[in-house]
């Protein structure tokens, strides 16, 4: 009875702190996206500042899954409990990497002040935190029903993406002098898709959760 009590408190620690990784990382996909928009010059600096303390949070979140392993050697849903969330946390490194990428796409657009920003591409920023928040909701709740819709928005993010493609394109068509500031706004829109990959691994991990089965690739 105490070994169990131990071992779904350190369960629910790791949850509490990917929890926070969740929070500090939609922090750091604003204040990206908000520096791109408005050309700010720093931005990068400030989200790799965020992004370093993610960094050191993602090895403490490892290093208490592989205790909780090693020490309590969990099993049936407890254990997908643990494996779930070592490459959840993973992917949300992963995520907070491509933050800082948006972020450093500001540094390149200064360049072109006057060159606008899709409101399509800020409708998938949006977008894509929505489906960060529902995957992280899911997570805590266990929700296989919200994983299964967070895997559902990732093609409704794909074609956003592929929307803000064409937009870019024919801007690109029309404004041929822009072109190279135009292929910085193209890989932030694709910086955000990939945001959105990785929040529907997240979801594919909820329900492996649920039911064992592992969802990728199906």
């Amino acid at each position: 009875m105490i070994a169990r009590k131990s071992l779904e408190q350190s369960l629910e620690m790791i949850e509490d702190s990917i929890s926070g990784q969740c929070d500090q990382i939609e922090a750091m996909i604003r204040s990206a996206y908000r520096g791109l928009c408005e050309r700010c010059m720093g931005t990068a600096d400030n989200v790799l500042a965020m992004e370093e303390r993610i960094n050191e949070n993602e090895v403490q979140i490892e290093e208490h899954c592989l205790a909780v392993l090693a020490l309590h050697q969990p099993v049936a849903s407890d254990l997908r409990r643990t494996a779930a969330a070592l490459k959840i946390n993973a992917d949300l490194e992963r995520i907070a990497d491509l933050a800082l990428n948006l972020a450093e796409r500001t540094e390149s657009l200064v360049e072109f002040p006057h060159l606008e920003i899709p409101s399509r591409l800020t409708d998938m920023v949006l977008f894509s935190i929505n489906m960060l928040r529902d995957a992280r909701e899911a997570f805590l709740k266990v929700d296989k029903g919200l994983a299964m819709k967070v895997r559902g928005d990732d093609c409704k993010l794909d074609e956003m993406n592929r929307q803000v493609i064409l937009e870019l394109t024919e801007k690109m068509t029309a404004h041929p002098e822009w072109v190279s500031g135009y292929l910085h706004v193209f890989s932030a829109s694709r910086i955000v898709e990939r945001i959105g990959d990785h929040a529907t691994n997240i979801a594919e991990d909820i329900e492996y959760v649920v039911d064992g089965e592992i969802h990728r690739h199906q």
